[in-house]
């Protein structure tokens, strides 16, 4: 049998710039409990915490002024254990910041690194939106270049290494339209999510899921790659529930938002898959859509992307091998 020909791991940055350390009053700040009008905190510095240390603020990482920003927990908890979380009160927030004025550019933080800490709700990582509904996503996506356009708003670079994400509710780790370059490896995420694990959103391209557990109670699939190109999903052990693993699709008019991207030349392969259940849910699979969604209809009237092909259009996938048990 002939070796698999795997498409070429992305280029990564040549320089990193790192933040300069938090000084006292800062981490001073981070570790006092939450109080009126100030229940999170922006990080533009590097931090090292301790096991022990519990920080209840939510942390706010945004913009250029968060790039080369490193969080090393060092077993340290964020986030508020056994408590539901909201949908909009994520734990750690990776975001860019719109532009000042028309045509300007997005101003996007790069380069980030979280290290063994104990997550408590869900991180988001976006740029243009928090999801592919988002106004000036859709806005955008009306146009050619979206994908480019996307991908240049969005954070790049982040790194999340040695690090349990327990989920209370909302998908523990989304990422939003565009976002690229992503890393979680030697993790785990636990707890119970009302959907997924993690989403990859539309247009995002070029991260890699490496050597993590995943344990959460999902409502569906572990793993959305929606109109997500280019990723590596490799070496994770996933006990499905009975839940689906990985499925690759591209989500048609959701929002009115043209689709670009297909779900293509994504690399998922020794992953260990167990659990799926009495009906044995597939674990991995390719183009699961295909248009069967009331709202793909809903992006009509421009002549590219979702707006004139529902189709997934998934290709150069590699899925193999995997093994289930």
């Amino acid at each position: 049998m002939p070796a698999l020909s795997l498409p070429p791991d992305p280029p990564a940055l040549v320089h990193r710039v790192a933040a300069a350390p938090c000084d006292a009053a800062t981490r001073a700040r981070l570790l006092a409990p939450p109080g009126p009008g100030e229940d999170s905190i922006a990080l533009t510095c590097s931090l090292r915490l301790s096991r022990g240390d519990h920080v209840l603020k939510r942390i706010v990482l945004e913009g250029s002024a968060a790039s080369g920003v490193t969080l090393a927990c060092d077993g340290a908890a964020i986030g508020r254990p056994g408590e539901p979380a909201r949908l909009d009160a994520f734990t750690i927030a990776i975001r860019s910041r719109p532009p000042a004025r028309p045509n300007e550019p997005w101003d996007r933080p790069a380069e980030i690194r979280i290290s063994d800490c104990a997550v408590f709700g869900h991180i988001r990582i976006w740029g243009m939106g928090v999801n592919g509904q988002a106004l000036p996503v859709r806005d955008s996506s009306r146009s050619l270049g979206h994908t480019e356009r996307a991908q240049a708003a969005a954070p790049t670079g982040v790194t999340i290494t040695g690090t349990t994400i327990t989920a209370a509710g909302p998908i523990p780790l989304y990422l939003g339209p565009g976002v690229t370059r992503v890393t979680l490896r030697d993790s785990a995420i636990t707890g119970r999510s009302v959907a997924t694990a993690i989403y990859l959103d539309a247009e995002s391209a070029e991260n890699r899921i490496e050597n993590t557990d995943f344990t959460a109670e999902t409502g569906r699939e572990a793993i959305a790659v929606d109109g997500s190109a280019r990723n590596r999903i490799t070496g994770n052990r996933f006990a499905l529930g009975g839940q689906g693993g990985v499925r690759l699709y591209r989500n048609c008019g959701e929002g009115g938002t043209v689709r670009h991207q297909t779900p293509s030349d994504n690399v998922i392969t020794g992953n260990r898959f167990r659990g799926s259940g009495l009906f044995q849910a597939e674990p991995i699979v390719v183009n699961s859509r295909n248009g069967w969604r009331l709202s793909c209809g809903d992006d009509a009237g421009y002549p590219f992307g979702s707006s004139i092909d529902n189709s997934d259009g998934g290709t150069g996938n590699v899925v193999a091998p995997n093994t289930v048990e």
